[in-house]
């Protein structure tokens, strides 16, 4: 059942879905569709071609699905899609594309901590954690099961691999491999995410075969295209190969270690 608070405007045209809870002063535009069990707690702000998946909670002044913060935007019906079970905190910011040939798009299971903002085009899995204040720039692609930590900007195009850590207040100009951790302004990797690793229970030789093709790129003093020329004449394993094809396919180049 439908709980709508009398002070929330809902144009007609918005489509709801069941057992839907809309707080106090929220705002829901024509064209939003926003899925069934979803929780709207108080002055949500919601427009644009934005399409919402079930049970999303967000919480008091999240805005979501306003225009991209881009000059060349062309008033384009330009889209966002958010998948089901996330969470965006007080004040999180998420736009909607700057362009029509691919929408914003956020996965399921994410969290957006506070005042965390997700620019036009932006392309984020699932299993996210971004803390609080982590500012994402236009275009960046984030893959499943990465963390973010708190007061961290990322450049435009950046990628980030998955089960990648990013230490709190870091710059990110560069792509962050898979499966490492790392922080600093210039951002530097400092290892894997060995511990993030275990806790999603990856078992100990995995994690022993991520090391050696780590060691490969970041401790044999190669160069990049020396060290892939290397890891591809070998008989990877599937999250060695993830790793290596992250690197090769990389555009922006990949951040380097400390």
């Amino acid at each position: 059942m439908k709980k709508i608070h009398p002070t929330a405007l809902v144009d007609k045209n918005a489509k709801i879905g069941k057992d839907v809870f809309i707080g106090p002063n929220c705002y829901i535009g024509s064209n939003v569709s926003l899925g069934d069990g979803c929780y709207l707690q108080s002055n949500v702000f919601m427009e644009g071609h934005t399409s919402i998946g079930k049970n999303n909670r967000f919480f008091h002044s999240a805005v979501i699905g306003t225009i991209p913060q881009d000059l060349k935007y062309k008033n384009d019906p330009t889209k966002l899609i958010i998948g089901d079970n996330n969470t965006f905190r007080e004040f999180a910011t998420v736009n909607i594309s700057a362009t029509m040939d691919e929408p914003t798009r956020i996965g399921s299971n994410c969290l957006l901590m506070a005042y965390s903002h997700v620019a036009h085009n932006c392309q984020l899995a699932d299993n996210i954690i971004i803390a609080n204040s982590v500012q994402l720039a236009g275009h960046i692609h984030i893959h499943n099961n990465v963390t973010i930590g708190g007061m961290t900007a990322l450049h435009q195009f950046v990628k980030i691999g998955q089960y990648a850590f990013v230490g709190g207040k870091s710059g990110i100009k560069k792509d962050v491999p898979p499966y490492t951790r790392g922080s600093g302004f210039p951002y530097r990797l400092a290892g894997l995410n060995t511990i993030g690793l275990q806790r999603k229970g990856f078992p100990k030789e995995v994690i022993s075969a991520l090391k050696s093709i780590y060691k490969l790129f970041y401790k044999s003093n190669l160069n990049r295209t020396q060290a892939l020329h290397i890891a591809k004449k070998q008989n990877l394993t599937k999250e060695q190969k993830i790793f290596v094809d992250f690197v090769d396919l990389s555009e922006r180049g990949i951040a380097r270690g400390k």
